[in-house]
């Protein structure tokens, strides 16, 4: 015997609304939590406002002890070679990359540059998270656009189903992926734009840009 359609459709509703509602009450937990914005260069104050508005405690880093007691770590824009030269000079690399291997780490734009193993070119990386990246791959300042993505993870993990409007300013594309590493999602030429390794994440683009806290509350439920 057929199921009625309508069940189905109101199946389907339910179970958004449950998946929403769960990602609600886990975001009243982040209340307690506390996440850090690497502040050598670049622009951290963006995501700290943007972690401010979801309730999350914030701090800036910029010195090894600044990583304690912190549950994760934001890593923003900016310039990539200069970032990596000012973490080498406050003696950060070392302690960045014993955070990363126990707790959660996202990278935006020039920070996934930082967060990558292999960008093919010599400077300063973290090489926490098994991707390979390319530098500026859009082309400069005057070449930067926004466009909507569909990423079936962020939707589902906080219960929406609208696409996510996203901003790309002298941006990296993530040229692939490799080991545990998984593909969030690609633009429909299939350049990869974000990226999964466990509790490492990797953005292309800015969110801090925009209106839209999905990806900050996505973050923060994998720094739990």
């Amino acid at each position: 015997m057929a199921k009625d359609s309508r069940y189905e459709v109101g199946k389907e509703d339910n179970l958004r609304v449950e998946n929403r509602i769960q990602f609600l009450f886990s975001a009243l937990y982040s209340l307690t939590m506390k996440i850090g914005v690497l502040a050598l260069q670049g622009d951290f104050s963006e995501h700290i406002s943007m972690l401010k508005k979801i309730g999350v405690e914030t701090a800036e880093v910029r010195l090894p002890k600044n990583l304690d007691g912190l549950d994760g770590l934001i890593i923003p824009g900016g310039e990539s070679t200069t970032m990596g030269k000012l973490a080498v000079a406050y003696g950060l690399m070392e302690p960045l990359q014993q955070f990363g291997k126990s707790h959660a780490i996202w990278g935006t734009c020039a920070g996934a540059i930082f967060l990558s193993k292999d960008i093919g070119r010599d400077q300063p990386l973290l090489g926490l998270m098994d991707i390979k990246v390319q530098r500026n791959a859009f082309g400069r300042q005057v070449d930067s656009f926004e466009t909507d993505l569909e990423i079936d993870e962020l939707m589902k993990a906080t219960g929406t189903e609208y696409p996510y409007h996203a901003v790309f300013i002298r941006a990296p594309i993530i040229e692939s992926v490799h080991g545990n590493a998984k593909v969030l999602c690609a633009l429909e030429d299939g350049r990869i734009v974000a990226a999964q390794e466990g509790r490492l994440l990797a953005t292309s683009f800015h969110p801090e840009l925009t209106g839209d806290m999905r990806f900050h509350e996505y973050f923060v439920s994998l720094a739990k």
